[in-house]
């Protein structure tokens, strides 16, 4: 745990939403220990996730599985189980580097401090880390009270207040270790554009997005965000990406038609 002069008004907790999450599990809580409190939002696992929590010193707390395809309807849930004014939402399968969690007690303490950061994430692929020109940001460290997250894959929490990039050394950031074949990658991909179209099934999208969206994710994963230096690794993931984005869209219109 944190020293008590970081407990108090600056206190930050780390909530981790997890399913069957053993696999990563260990290191994950590792990377968190000296923080205020580790919370863990378990929707109802059947490995040893809870039991491995529990040994790291976690607060397990349950949310329903029922038929929920992803962690989304449970993250406010989690959010808001925290005692302490700052969250760090970190999923299951990613690290905290010492020099992520330095920097954020750092800014917590400073007047001019926002009520959120979008953090740094280092993503695998294939086998190796993510040579992107740019991290892959996400919205995971911001004040607990007024929080809330939509419960749909691939959206942001609505923060009260102002909410920046965190402008810290290239340490500082999230390791994401999940590393999904290809089959795996493919079966997400349903499961994740199945949910997307739940909250996008109403927007105009017709022949035009179904060619310049897949054109667009593709020149920017592999131009933009640098997935050319990944060499054939690269490619593959910028037309998975562009591939993704088909999917989604093609879904849509067949909603439209059906009615």
């Amino acid at each position: 745990m944190a020293n008590s002069m970081e407990e108090g008004k600056n206190g930050i907790s780390v909530v981790i939403n997890t399913y069957n999450a053993e696999q990563h599990l260990a290191k994950v809580l590792d990377a968190v220990k000296d923080f205020d409190e580790t919370v863990v939002c378990d929707m109802e696992s059947t490995d040893r996730t809870t039991d491995i929590a529990r040994q790291y010193g976690c607060r397990v707390v349950t949310f329903p599985k029922a038929d929920h395809k992803s962690a989304e309807p449970a993250r406010t849930f989690a959010i808001q189980s925290a005692r302490n004014k700052w969250v760090l939402v970190v999923d299951a399968d990613e690290i905290v580097t010492p020099e992520l969690r330095q920097v954020l007690y750092e800014r917590t303490g400073q007047p001019d401090c926002p009520a959120g950061f979008f953090i740094p994430r280092q993503n695998m692929f294939m086998g190796m880390f993510v040579r992107d020109f740019r991290y892959d940001y996400q919205l995971r460290f911001f004040i607990r009270e007024g929080t809330e997250w939509p419960p749909y894959v691939h959206t942001w929490p609505t923060v009260k207040g102002r909410v920046e990039r965190l402008k810290a050394s290239k340490q500082a950031r999230l390791l994401h270790l999940m590393d999904e074949t290809m089959h795996e990658y493919m079966a997400k991909m349903n499961e994740y554009t199945d949910n997307e179209v739940e909250k996008k099934w109403q927007k105009g999208y017709g022949l035009g997005a179904l060619l310049w969206r897949p054109a667009w994710r593709f020149f920017k994963s592999y131009v933009l965000n640098g997935s050319f230096r990944m060499g054939t690794r690269g490619l593959i993931r910028s037309l998975m990406a562009a591939y993704y984005q088909f999917v989604l869209v093609a879904k849509i219109i067949e909603r439209r038609y059906r009615g």
